[in-house]
């Protein structure tokens, strides 16, 4: 199987299929129906062109291909369209790095989020991870890119405040649509209304 950008399809094609053989091809738009044919035909080898395989969606694809233990046996590579790169992407997990320890960094405490607590996020509904007064960790099917500003209200509160995006990670779940995962900044939020709402539903 293979997984390009449409321009680059017809030379990777030629690439992919004279060391693979027949080689189903998908363009980086297709990602989704992608994912849904490699999870029911667990094909022997997935190919990525390498452009499309360090993109956000691209990266997304390749770790849950990874996480899958069905698609164990699934090669993955890597592959350029214009010159003899190729890889295998390894299947095992990279090691964990240690737990950065935030105590003194953090501008104020952060609290974990009971679940199914939510807030409305740029017009849509996102599952509210981690919650400050100054910040969150909410996970969206709305797109959101760094320092983007967004509205946000706390569910079952009034209030609405403008948040600033400080970092986002494009998710694909085995058992969801795409998503994102969003560090938020709240710069000017009322301090007790979020601190009150933090109190009443953290874990």
């Amino acid at each position: 199987m293979l997984i390009a950008s449409s321009d680059l399809l017809p030379a990777l094609r030629e690439r992919a299929g004279a060391i693979n053989g027949d080689v189903l091809t998908f363009t980086d738009a297709d990602a989704l129906p992608a994912l849904e044919a490699i999870t029911k035909r667990r094909p022997a080898v997935v190919t990525f062109e390498r452009t499309f395989a360090v993109t956000p969606r691209g990266v997304a694809m390749i770790n849950r291909i990874k996480a899958d233990p069905a698609l164990r046996d699934s090669e993955i590579r890597v592959l350029a369209h214009d010159s003899d790169y190729q890889r295998v992407v390894p299947r095992a997990a990279p090691p964990k790095l240690p737990a950065l320890d935030q105590r003194g960094t953090r501008r104020a405490p952060r609290f974990k989020m009971a679940p199914n607590v939510t807030a409305q996020v740029a017009g849509k509904t996102a599952m509210l991870i981690d919650l400050s007064v100054v910040g969150a960790q909410v996970v969206t099917p709305a797109v959101l890119k760094p320092n983007q500003q967004v509205a946000v209200a706390l569910d079952k509160e009034a209030a609405s405040f403008t948040a600033s995006v400080v970092w986002t990670s494009f998710e694909i779940p085995p058992n969801s649509g795409p998503r994102y995962r969003a560090g938020l900044d709240f710069p000017d939020a009322d301090a007790d209304l979020v601190g009150s709402f933090c109190e009443r539903y953290k874990v």
